[in-house]
């Protein structure tokens, strides 16, 4: 019977270097070396003429590029997240090859300046902080275990620079609900003692690839991947429980017809009592996509409400987007180079249930959503079938340049979006796409006449880091 490694969380290798012993201080209005009052972070994965790979600096109020060397951050910065009280920007560098350098650099957004870094034990997708930004989390789903599946989580404190103990947890296992998590160094024990407490053996172990974190930081959700039906399990992570001699991860996969079918993502109500999950379906080797509420009070999953195709979500309000691309293909015209389309399904989460009509977007694979002023919702997704992969969906009830209520518009910006960003106190967002910097005026939804010109790079992310 196979004994796997499901889960591992750590807090603050010895590889980071902590800025100060007293953690990060909070932005205080203005830039480091910059002087920008309002700033956005775009990052360049490549070094080529006197372009430099790093983190560069922005003024968001006028377009402009600020006259200060970019942040190092690894061989090759993408991802980005600012923390909730926007004292930090945690960075991704790694490019999944075997030169990737898999740097998770911590900048303190008020020096603008790298106050530490972790090395990763592989290439992450997703990490998300605490509430109080005092946590980061972070899936690595490749990361190699000696003698177990791969797939790990890395805990990292943002404010004591303190160290913990390493946590594994056994294998996942259908018939038992609260296994028990236990600290190393502990000996897998001997099939002879499988199934029975503490120790749950067998099963299959699904690496973790994307993770969802409650309002109030009571609860952390790590989603697995795989075409196993036991991959479909959510990990429910508490983080108090973090550190301690029994951490209280409990597996919930549903079971019939209240099975999860590759969970990708989840949104919390406000007291993270409910989290209503994102399934991906066939678009990720499942079925059926769909929205399912998770009761967190007793860990058990509700009935599966379908939807066409979902990779990605954002909600407002009670309202939930979807986007994706259904398998079996859909047929469409709403570009003349397209044959087939990706969907954009509105869902009222109070009713559970689907409204209207799904509206035909750019194909390809949904990552990325936002909404913007004017009510503009910016889709993006990458290995699109058409030149570009940006839809903007207009939710208002009046027209937006030449994009009717409840219309789409397609920019045709050539390449893959991997960031976007809407400027709050503005009518512009940011995109990254195809490697360059695009600023859309959501009065038009097209590009404004003034753009950044003296970027040099590959842009991958766009955040803004001020309030």
């Amino acid at each position: 019977m196979k004994r796997v490694l499901i889960l591992l969380l750590f807090l603050l290798p010895a590889s980071l270097i902590p800025l100060s012993c007293g953690g990060y201080s909070s932005p205080s209005g203005g830039g480091g070396g910059s002087g920008l009052k309002y700033r956005a972070f775009i990052t360049n994965n490549v070094s080529a003429g006197t372009g430099l790979a790093g983190v560069y600096i922005v003024d968001a109020s006028k377009d402009v590029r600020g006259s200060i060397s970019p942040i190092s951050a690894g061989n090759t910065p993408g991802m980005m997240v600012v923390t909730p009280n926007r004292s930090l920007t945690l960075v991704f560098s790694g490019n999944g090859t075997q030169f990737s350098d898999n740097q998770f650099t911590i900048i303190s957004n008020a020096g603008e300046s790298a106050g530490g870094h972790v090395t990763l034990p592989g290439l992450t997708e997703s990490f998300v902080v605490s509430p109080d930004s005092s946590a980061a989390y972070i899936a690595v789903p490749t990361a190699p275990v000696i003698g177990q599946s791969p797939g790990v989580i890395d805990v990292i404190s943002l404010t004591t620079g303190a160290t913990t103990v390493e946590i594994s947890c056994p294998a996942y296992n259908p018939n038992v609900t609260n296994p028990v998590c236990l600290p190393n160094p502990v000996p897998q024990p001997p099939p002879s003692v499988c199934n029975v407490t503490p120790y749950v053996c067998g099963g299959f172990n699904p690496p973790y690839r994307f993770l969802s974190i409650g309002n109030t930081g009571n609860r952390v959700l790590a989603f697995s991947e795989g075409s196993d039906a036991v991959a479909n399990a959510i990990a429910v992570i508490t983080p108090s429980s973090v550190g301690t001699a029994k951490p209280v991860v409990t597996f919930v996969s549903g079971s019939g017809p209240t099975a999860f079918d590759h969970p990708v993502w989840a949104f919390f109500n406000s007291d993270d009592t409910i989290a209503y999950v994102v399934n991906c379906g066939a678009e990720c080797g499942g079925t059926q996509a769909s929205v399912q509420k998770l009761d967190l009070t007793t860990n058990t999953a509700g009935t599966p409400v379908p939807v066409p195709a979902a990779t990605v979500a954002l909600v407002n309000n009670s309202t939930m987007y979807l986007a994706g691309t259904p398998l079996p293909a859909v047929s469409c015209t709403v570009q003349q180079v397209q044959t087939s389309c990706g969907e954009l399904t509105t869902f009222d989460l109070a009713s559970m249930s689907v409204v209207g009509s799904p509206v035909a977007i750019n194909d390809g694979y949904h990552n990325r959503i936002a909404l913007g002023a004017n009510g503009q919702l910016f889709i993006g997704a990458r290995t699109c079938s058409q030149a570009g992969c940006l839809s903007i969906y207009n939710s208002q009830n009046s027209a937006v340049g030449t994009v009717p209520p409840g219309g789409v518009g397609f920019p045709p910006a050539p390449g893959d979006v991997t960031g976007i960003q809407p400027i709050a106190t503005r009518t512009v967002v940011y995109v990254t796409q195809g490697g360059n910097l695009g600023i859309y005026d959501t009065k038009t939804d097209a590009l404004q006449s003034l753009q950044i010109t003296n970027l040099i790079g590959q842009f991958i992310d766009v955040k803004t880091i001020d309030f």
